[in-house]
């Protein structure tokens, strides 16, 4: 199943390169086109990258629920449970083909901050680190997108679902610092979970501490990811059924 849909990915070139250029192209724009008039006390395109590497999250959970609602509406879950499929494993191998989509949109978009300046300054464990909050953050919003596949009816209504998600980093400190914005959305930027992630990896890569954020980044992917499996779960159930 991991295999089908890193294929199905592969023949949709559309949706496969805008989940890999469009975060770069973002990134491109912040920086020199508005990076010179946003101070966060380091180089803007230092700061931004984090930022860019969670947004690209976003672009392929579209992916993944327009496949999976390809899948319940196309007619091919009769015949994968005719072969005894697990709806698990369907669902296993979208989330498994949005992480490496995810990975590999992170390396391209970390490969040009290079290009333009961008210089982290953490060691393997920090890395290594990084890494993992980023996976486990990938997978839990790659299960959100699994069930909004799932309860989607058309693979439009499902992109259109996930737009939300593609919306929560402008409203964090992906771009610019929380302190920068109206007092009115201090409360929210603050407490939804792409600001502890996006400062989290902000923290390990840069080599700066990274206090709690750490921990509020694992209990909120920990908990979306345990929510989103089990409505998955049920959604799928009750659609075959």
């Amino acid at each position: 199943m991991t295999a089908r849909s890193i294929r199905l990915s592969l023949r949709n070139i559309d949706g496969l390169i805008t989940a890999l250029f469009l975060p770069v192209m973002l990134m491109l724009l912040f920086v020199y086109l508005f990076g010179g008039a946003i101070e966060t006390g380091t180089e803007y395109v230092t700061y931004v990258v984090p930022g860019v590497i969670v947004l690209c999250a976003g672009f392929g959970s579209s992916l993944t629920a327009v496949a999976v609602t390809n899948d319940m509406t196309g007619g091919i879950m009769d015949r994968f449970r005719s072969m005894d499929v697990s709806g698990a494993a369907v669902l296993g191998g979208h989330v498994v083909a949005s992480v490496a989509r995810n990975l590999m949109s992170t390396v391209l978009v970390i490969l040009v901050g290079f290009l333009i300046g961008f210089r982290p300054q953490a060691d393997a464990p920090d890395v290594l680190a990084a890494v993992s909050v980023l996976v486990l953050f990938v997978v839990a919003f790659s299960w959100v997108a699994a069930a909004v596949g799932v309860l989607a009816r058309s693979p439009e209504a499902a992109g259109g679902f996930t737009f939300f998600i593609m919306f929560l980093p402008y409203p964090s400190s992906a771009f610019v610092p929380i302190d920068t914005m109206p007092s009115w959305i201090h409360g929210f930027a603050e407490h939804q979970p792409m600001t502890p992630v996006i400062e989290s990896m902000r923290g390990l890569l840069l080599g700066t501490p990274v206090g709690d954020s750490a921990w509020l980044a694992i209990a909120w992917c920990a908990g979306i990811l345990a929510v989103a499996l089990a409505a998955a779960s049920v959604l799928f159930r009750r659609r075959i059924t």
